[in-house]
């Protein structure tokens, strides 16, 4: 989605709205199953001091694998968009977001907010016990049946306690 900021462009104070949907596309992480709908985002551009801020945020629902666990689960993702957006290309800001003549591309200001806010790792709880290395039971679920596993250093002393 192309948005047009010739109205603020040289008008400090000047603000203009948005709310788009963004395509899912592009936006494709090993953990991520599929996007209940399109990730929706509403915010304004505005001029200050003739410095163009794009703010606002972005939700996506989704359902997700648990990197420790395997298990899928439900997941909301909601981003905070901060961007300046400059007039020129600048080698020394490479973070900052060029206009195209006086149009603003949109999904691509979304999507790379998107993907850098996006976690590394994906969980689907803070204190997932993910899965017996042994067995391969979910820990989640109840404890498995499994011997603890004794350091190879010490299995010689292991033998000295089985005798008894």
């Amino acid at each position: 989605m192309k948005l047009n900021l010739r109205e603020i462009i040289e008008v400090p104070g000047g603000s203009v709205p948005f709310a788009c949907e963004l395509e899912t596309e592009g936006l494709d992480f090993p953990a991520v199953l599929r996007y209940k709908g399109k990730p929706h985002a509403e915010g304004r551009v505005y001029n200050e001091a003739g410095v163009l801020h794009l703010e606002g945020t972005l939700q996506a629902e989704m359902t997700c694998v648990c990197d420790r666990c395997g298990e899928a689960f439900d997941s909301v993702k909601q981003t905070q968009l901060d961007a300046v957006i400059v007039e020129e290309e600048n080698e020394e800001y490479p973070e900052y977001f060029v206009l195209d003549g006086n149009d603003l591309d949109l999904d691509e200001v979304l999507s790379t907010c998107f993907i850098l806010d996006m976690e590394t790792k994906f969980l689907c709880r803070e204190d997932c016990k993910g899965l017996c290395p042994t067995c391969g039971k979910n820990l989640n679920l109840g404890p498995c049946g499994c011997r603890k596993q004794i350091d190879p250093r010490f299995a010689v002393l292991e033998q000295l306690l089985d005798k008894e």
